[in-house]
């Protein structure tokens, strides 16, 4: 009767091996492996089609088949152990530890190697036990899967049993390092899953980088800088730049002064839109569907004291997915090139070290900044824009020589990206 008992177990210990099997690589087969399968005539590739079209139904049926065979095995190991030991306690450890190494090594670890590594084949094998047992079950298998729900908090019923992001994105990576997707195209559903955890302040542009325009301005005025600066959306401020009170655009600009040319003499207020204002906490992907729903590109981040923290348009969110979007005179530019007679274009984010030493100056240092780009914008007390120039005394610096160099001309060179933002400056000594 013992040995009956003990084969009995071994046999549903063996099922669950299986069921665990076809749970893994079911787990790992998608429905594009399944017509794959279809396409090349793999054999049993109609019924590994049937089931990856509802995989949760069936996978449902194995986790069922798997936790009855455990626990009926697990009942019978018990009873075994309670015919061969006078304790009980003796047989309880026993049951206990022996069930416990076996369903670790023999339904945990084992079968869901074997299903993760072949996938397609094991689950092409559990299709055919699989598909006639969903219809001798019926709708019990998803019947518990609506009574465990039941008694987990949650929001209402679901299908079944789902993967966690962290399962999912392993998926990905997986079907990366398979060659079944491109590193680029994993990268990308990587930054889908982190823009639902990216708040706004990540990714706009902050107040300090804006280019603005004051109400008070003419149309004319505005024109000019949205030509120069290069951007076609300008938000305009009221009594100081933390008082955005609208977004003028360059389209409405040129609308206005092709119909007369009168309207350049107008103020800047009479062409403006109003402004979309969000908390800068807000979450990045809920902004990004409010824009689509609402056709609205630009909106104005407000930090915690009510100030205005920064702007972020619709591109500055797509970016977070599919990276840093540039056009064709995007170019990689070297960090400095001689021009001779002392001048120099270098780029922007040039150290200020280092443009100390171009001119034998030793360590320029300033405490607020520490690019050649910071510099010129500190100098002219404003976001440089194309063209713009302003000279630094280095008298301030303690650099200047009498009869030598006195200061150094900064000139902001055209601008590149989507932001606009200066790439070069051009530099020249002032004697």
């Amino acid at each position: 009767m013992t040995g009956r008992l003990i084969a009995v177990a071994v046999l549903l210990l063996v099922v669950a091996w299986l069921a665990a099997c076809a749970e893994a690589g079911l787990a790992r087969t998608t429905r594009f492996r399944a017509e794959e399968a279809v396409r090349s005539g793999r054999r049993g590739s109609a019924r590994l089609m049937a089931v990856a079209a509802d995989p949760t139904r069936y996978l449902n049926v194995a986790l069922l088949v798997r936790v009855a065979c455990e626990m009926a095995a697990g009942v019978l190991v018990t009873y075994v152990c309670l015919q061969g030991f006078e304790q009980t306690w003796q047989a309880l450890t026993v049951a206990i530890a022996v069930m416990v190494l076996v369903s670790y090594v023999a339904v945990g670890v084992s079968p869901r190697t074997i299903g993760r590594q072949h996938p397609l084949g094991t689950a092409t094998a559990a299709a055919y036990v699989l598909l006639p047992l969903a219809r001798i079950m019926g709708p019990v298998p998803q019947l518990l899967i609506l009574l465990g729900n039941a008694l987990t908090p949650g929001k209402g019923f679901r299908k079944g049993p789902f993967a966690s992001e962290a399962e999912l994105r392993a998926m990905v990576d997986l079907a990366e390092k398979e060659s079944l997707i491109e590193d680029e195209e994993r990268r990308m559903v990587h930054s889908v899953f982190e823009l639902g955890d990216t708040l706004v302040r990540e990714v706009m542009v902050p107040r300090t980088d804006l280019v603005v325009i004051e109400r008070g301005k003419t149309i004319r005025q505005a024109l000019t800088l949205a030509l120069r600066s290069g951007f076609s959306r300008i938000p305009v401020t009221g009594e100081s730049e933390d008082d955005i009170v609208g977004v003028v655009y360059l389209k409405d600009l040129v609308r206005k002064t092709h119909i007369s040319r009168d309207a350049e003499s107008e103020l800047v207020s009479t062409a403006m839109r109003p402004a979309v204002f969000v908390p800068d906490t807000k979450n990045a992907g809920d902004l990004l569907r409010e824009m689509q729903q609402q056709r609205n590109h630009c909106a104005v981040a407000i930090d915690e004291y009510g100030g205005t923290a920064g702007i972020v348009t619709i591109e500055d969110i797509l970016e977070e997915i599919v990276g840093e979007i540039t056009d064709e005179y995007d170019r990689e530019l070297p960090p400095v090139e001689e021009l001779g007679e002392g001048r120099y274009r270098v780029t922007a984010r040039l150290d200020l070290g280092d443009l100390g030493e171009l001119y034998g100056l030793g360590e320029l240092d300033d405490e607020d900044v520490e690019t050649v780009g910071g510099l010129l914008a500190k100098s002219l007390g404003r976001v440089p824009i194309a063209g713009a120039v302003a000279e630094v005394d280095l008298a301030d610096y303690g650099l200047a020589e009498p009869g030598g160099l006195t200061g150094l001309r900064l000139t902001a060179e055209a601008s590149a990206g989507r932001r606009n933002r200066i790439v070069t400056v051009l530099v020249e000594p002032v004697r």
